[in-house]
């Protein structure tokens, strides 16, 4: 059977014109009921479809009214297998002068990075090295081991329990799933208010172009000039609470991630088989609750440092390339700040290719570099200790932004 709008095999009449839209159009339909967007040239409806997306109605919901068709690629790979799901949702084409962008964006700059991930799927560097991510649960089971033998040899002590949660902290991990389904909305968005779930932090932390807003409102919840301050105090403790446990372990029961569920329930029972001999029930928990807490220490600094000190406010509808560069920056590599960060001192590559597994992330940076020169991008690229610093300068900068706008406003 022919495409529509094309004769089928028999060579019989040809079915109904495909309706073509413009931008115009398309722009009205970004409404919580109403919700068009543009992949490949061919237009969606996916008002009522968006609930029962696999990555989460929000994610999806974010490109309404707008080209998606960069973001379809960066989170799906498997095209063949996702377009049999959007062939109910075709309702039209782009009109043939119609750009295959809209807002003016850089058309050139969009086929060079469409080209470039032609290049890398061809050199096969989205496909996962077994060797590699085995030696990551390798090390998170060695670190294991070794924080229960500081215990063991050394004894319960304040010193040695520091020690091995200090261990812990940066061995542990969570669902993949679950992490996929709140990372992705940051990755598509990146330090977009109310779209992004890592920037959107009033009112307990003020950010960009919020800072401001706040003061002219004259909203005073809390000291934000002193934010820079604070944050450490209490961000890492609810990131802890709200984040690495309850939500993630609802994600897991609610999506029926099973294998993410057993996963996560044996670290639990390692946990305190382990160290109730030493500590006794309640004195498990709480050096549960320290791990946990050392732990979110940890990712905030090392997941923040490349996205605070950057461009965050309200949607400003950019190309995928533009948006992510505007967003992030990477952070000067070594061996330990690789290990450290998880290779996410990479973090440009990690958000262009959100997919890429991590241990191709230095082959294609020097590609990356070369496109963003080529087009007049900017490639950032900071040294660690000037990374870390730059997270409370920013906070401090938008605490000051606020207190400027709340008295003289």
């Amino acid at each position: 059977m022919g495409r529509p709008g094309e004769p089928g095999p028999g060579g019989g009449a040809r079915g109904p014109p495909v309706p073509t839209y413009g931008w115009e159009e398309i722009r009205k339909h970004c409404l919580p009921t109403d919700k068009w967007l543009v992949m490949e040239r061919k237009v969606y409806d996916i008002s009522r479809w968006a609930e029962r997306h696999p990555g989460g109605s929000r994610l999806i919901s974010h490109h309404a009214g707008e080209d998606a068709t960069e973001a379809f690629h960066a989170f799906h790979q498997d095209l063949g297998f996702v377009r049999k799901f959007l062939k109910p949702l075709l309702i039209g084409e782009l009109a043939p002068g119609e750009p295959s962008q809209d807002r003016q964006q850089n058309e050139q700059l969009i086929e060079d990075f469409r080209a470039l991930r032609r290049a890398m799927e061809d050199m096969k560097l989205f496909e996962a090295d077994t060797k590699f991510f085995s030696l990551i649960l390798g090390h998170i089971l060695l670190m294991e081991g070794l924080a229960w033998l500081v215990i063991y040899l050394l004894g319960a002590g304040w010193g040695p329990t520091l020690l091995a949660a200090v261990v812990l902290a940066i061995s542990q991990g969570f669902s993949a799933h679950w992490w996929n389904f709140r990372h992705f909305q940051h990755h598509a968005k990146p330090n977009v208010f109310y779209k992004d779930p890592d920037v959107t932090l009033a009112p307990v932390f003020l950010l960009g172009e919020s800072s401001v807003e706040y003061g002219k409102k004259k909203r005073r919840y809390l000291p934000y000039n002193h934010q820079h301050q604070y944050f450490f105090l209490i961000g890492p403790p609810l990131l802890t609470l709200v984040n690495f446990e309850v939500e993630n372990l609802a994600y897991m029961l609610v999506c029926m991630k099973w294998a993410d569920l057993l996963w996560a329930l044996s670290f639990y029972v390692r946990f305190f088989t382990c160290y109730v001999p030493f500590y006794g029930i309640l004195g498990t928990l709480l050096f549960f609750i320290l791990v946990r807490v050392l732990e979110s220490h940890w990712f905030v600094w090392i997941t923040q440092m490349n996205h605070l000190p950057r461009d965050i406010g309200s949607e400003k509808h950019r190309d995928w390339v533009s948006g992510q560069l505007k967003a992030t920056c990477n952070v000067q590599p070594s061996l330990f700040v690789d290990w450290f960060c998880g290779h996410l001192n990479f973090q440009i590559e990690h958000h262009l290719f959100p997919t890429m597994p991590r241990h191709n992330y230095h082959k294609i940076a020097p590609l990356v570099k070369s496109l963003c020169a080529k087009h007049g991008l900017s490639y950032e690229v900071k040294p660690f200790a000037q990374a870390l610093m730059d997270i409370v300068g920013t906070l401090k900068k938008s605490g000051d932004a606020w207190l400027e706008a709340y008295l003289h406003e």
